[in-house]
């Protein structure tokens, strides 16, 4: 047997076990150490089993993780979403199907510092749910738009799955970010025309509302400063050269527990639980990374990579067919695995193909994380959609699921722009050092 035809039957198992729904770190694990052991010996195997925990937890690198999900846990606890949703709702107000629009807009804005789209439309399910429904939104439209905005959280910087990316690929996370920006508002702004075409072409899911004054509009704009302060000073500091990713991160969770202390709405339990959770989360997140490492050091001893690479080339396939198979898989995956780890048994087998044909390893980092998240919203799985149906069970999912669909749209069109103008995501790291 080939090294190649082993990871071939390495990576069907390690499948099979997902579907069987076996833990990801176990199953990268198992198969990293498994496939090790059958391809060389006991040694290699044990020497990998023992070195990889450390290597991984000593990084310097993916320490941004825990720090990035402590600044949005907090940001979480102080209403600051909540804020960012009732100004965008004053100045939309009069528009049809402005708390839609609110709610999108609200999500991608919050998505930038609390980095998680579980946890955007977890919360914008508490707080725009319930305003849409009292001004007689029809529920399907109205959960479809959260599960869209909330899917803008691992898009916009900071964004855990981009960090993870850079991490497994070895590309720069600052230009990561930068890549990620303008592909994210022109997400937001495409689920936005979605949005507002489904409230003009069926005007009984979306009633007409009221506008409100132009002082009242000038005044919302105040409210959300703190957010504008947060992100301003830890993802703009990375813009600018001024901060790595990983000072951002320290000060942006420094910054975070500070407006919420010096506003009254963090209590020393409520840090503590936020200190808790980030401390759960970050230690499922480093076990992931480190049997993504032992598989992909596995990957990489079989040559696969290159093996598929050569039968690629082989058929004389042109780069974008090769890409849109890529991208295909992807979206099947997205029916059955969560996104990080999809990235982490995905990307030591695709990298190295993409590579081969000229693409740039950040440009495909975006394209993946897009992919990802139109995971979390198309059916049959998309996480998004059962987060907010288990906080609104009178929800029915066929509703939510036909709601939804129109929405899927935005991700597919921004993916074919990308495609035909790659410097959406290459101009911002083109511009940095």
């Amino acid at each position: 047997m080939t090294a190649s035809v082993l990871g071939l039957l390495v990576i069907g198992l390690l499948f099979l076990m997902l579907f069987l729904r076996m833990p990801v770190w176990l199953t990268l694990a198992l198969c990293g150490i498994g496939g090790n052991l059958v391809m060389s010996n006991f040694v290699v195997a044990k020497m990998l089993a023992g070195t990889t925990p450390f290597d991984v937890s000593n990084s310097y690198g993916l320490s941004v993780i825990p720090l990035f999900i402590l600044m949005g846990e907090i940001a979480t606890g102080t209403r600051l979403s909540a804020e960012l949703f009732q100004a965008a709702r004053v100045i939309l107000s009069g528009l049809r199907g402005g708390l839609a629009i609110a709610t999108i807009g609200a999500s991608g804005l919050f998505g930038a510092v609390c980095g998680s789209s579980v946890a955007t439309a977890a919360t914008m399910t508490r707080i725009a749910l319930p305003e849409m429904r009292k001004s007689g939104y029809e529920d399907g439209y109205a959960a479809a738009a959260i599960a869209a905005g909330g899917s803008l959280g691992i898009l916009i910087p900071p964004s855990i799955i981009l960090i993870i990316f850079g991490a497994i690929a070895e590309q720069s996370i600052r230009k990561l970010f930068a890549a990620a920006l303008i592909p994210g508002i022109l997400l937001m702004l495409l689920y936005i025309v979605v949005a507002v075409v489904v409230a003009a072409r069926v005007p009984g899911k979306v009633p007409a509302d009221q506008p409100a004054k132009f002082g009242a509009r000038l005044r919302a704009l105040r409210d959300p400063w703190q957010f504008a302060v947060l992100f301003t000073v830890t993802i703009g500091g990375i813009y600018a050269g001024i901060f790595s990713p990983n000072e951002a991160a320290a000060i942006g969770a420094f910054g975070a527990i500070v407006i919420g202390v010096a506003g009254r709405r963090v209590t020393l339990r409520k840090l503590l639980e936020a200190v808790r959770t980030t401390a759960i989360t970050s230690a499922v997140l480093f076990m992931i990374m480190i049997g993504a490492t032992m598989f992909s050091n596995f990957v990489v001893q079989t040559r696969l990579p290159h093996v598929l690479l050569d039968i690629a080339q082989s058929f004389n396939l042109p780069g974008w067919g090769v890409m849109a198979l890529i991208v295909l898989i992807y979206i099947i995956l997205g029916c059955f695995l969560e996104g990080i780890g999809m990235v982490l048994v995905t990307v030591p087998v695709f990298l190295p193909i993409v590579v081969g044909y000229g693409y740039d390893p950040i440009w495909f980092a975006i394209i993946v994380v897009i992919v990802v998240e139109l995971g979390l919203i198309h059916p049959p799985v998309g996480m998004n959609l059962f987060v907010i149906q288990a906080q609104v069970p009178d929800l029915k999912m066929t509703r939510l699921y036909m709601g939804i669909l129109p929405f899927l749209l935005a991700p597919f069109g921004l993916i074919a722009l990308l495609f035909l103008f790659p410097s959406i995501a290459m101009w911002l790291p083109s511009l940095m050092r």
